[in-house]
């Protein structure tokens, strides 16, 4: 089995199991694991038009995603049926921040 390429902020990342595709924001800079979505590695993203997506719950378009922990985000280019999940732990959809009230 050949070692994984480390992560970097920009990277294209596709499922194997559905049609989700995602880039990735922000990583740590040791330490890092794997992606996974619906349970199967995650590979690096070929060129070209990701397939149709399939109907149901699971990654959303335009939506970043972040680990338990803030330490790593992704942001999802193309929907699909699987649940992102990193290290093994699946990830949840980064809540919107608040903007400052004006005077």
């Amino acid at each position: 089995m050949t070692t994984p390429s480390p992560l970097r902020p920009g990277q294209q990342l596709a499922s194997t199991t559905c049609s989700t595709r995602i880039v990735v924001v922000r990583v740590p800079s040791e330490g890092v694991q794997e992606f996974a979505c619906g349970g199967e590695a995650m590979i690096p993203a070929s060129p070209g038009r990701p397939s149709a997506p399939a109907s149901g719950t699971g990654t959303l378009l335009g939506k970043r995603y972040v680990d338990a922990g803030d330490t790593v985000e992704v942001l999802c280019t193309s929907p699909g049926a699987g649940e992102l999940s990193y290290a093994g732990v699946p990830m949840a959809v980064k809540s919107a921040q608040a903007l400052p009230a004006s005077d």
